[in-house]
């Protein structure tokens, strides 16, 4: 049995958000098996991290683990990436946050800037708006990234070598903009680094904490 079907039953009834007390007789009625094999499915979600068990009389008390939630979010994205080929775009949802302050020394930067003209059809403003992603935000940014992005060249100048990456084309608030992923980056996949042709935090009126939505057109890509 796919591990995806009896998880997801298990989050229906509630134990995504907290502990809920099953046996593996009222579960089997969840996903139309016998309770042999539901015991034996809530072992095998346990022994593979996704769920944490605690026997009690009369049963279990259930709990998705971060692992087998993370599992759900992804195949959510999964259904959202697929839809959107009716729609023709993907939406990521997220909060303004601090960044490390380097996109500016590497947006100034002509080998970048250059490319950017040349990918993009702007030249992207010396910073970057860092946004945090909410729920599956981050498996739809990296399948974004593995069938949307376009490849940007590492370059050397007289000062260092600078590595590659691949960004590919956003719109915030009807402005033209790009999610950024350097080659070894060391962000987490939760963290949009975005350029665009605006200081988009003055443009916007933008501080940490707010809340912004990032669309992707995917018609080209599915």
């Amino acid at each position: 049995m796919n591990i995806i079907q009896p998880l997801k039953k298990l989050a229906l009834i509630g134990a995504m958000n907290k502990g809920i007390k099953i046996s593996s007789a009222e579960f089997k009625d969840h996903i139309s098996t016998s309770s042999k094999t539901a015991a034996r499915v809530l072992k095998n979600l346990e022994d593979q991290g996704l769920i944490r068990r605690n026997i009690v009389s009369g049963g279990q008390i259930v709990c998705l683990t971060d692992k087998g939630t993370e599992l759900l979010k992804k195949e959510y994205a999964d259904y959202q990436f697929i839809f959107s080929g009716y729609s023709g775009h993907v939406e990521l949802h997220g909060t303004v946050i601090t960044g490390l302050g380097e996109g500016q020394y590497y947006m100034s930067k002509e080998g970048y800037r250059s490319q950017f003209r040349e990918i993009l059809g702007f030249v992207p403003y010396p910073g970057t708006l860092n946004v945090r992603l909410d729920g599956s935000g981050s498996s739809l940014h990296q399948k974004l990234k593995d069938t949307h992005a376009m490849k940007i060249e590492g370059f050397t100048d007289r000062e260092r070598t600078f590595g590659g990456g691949v960004c590919y084309p956003v719109v915030i608030e009807n402005i033209q903009a790009a999610v950024i992923v350097p080659e070894r980056s060391h962000y987490p996949p939760d963290l949009l680094e975005i350029i665009s042709p605006v200081r988009l935090r003055e443009t916007l009126d933008l501080e940490d904490g707010n809340r912004v939505r990032i669309v992707a057109n995917t018609f080209h890509c599915l």
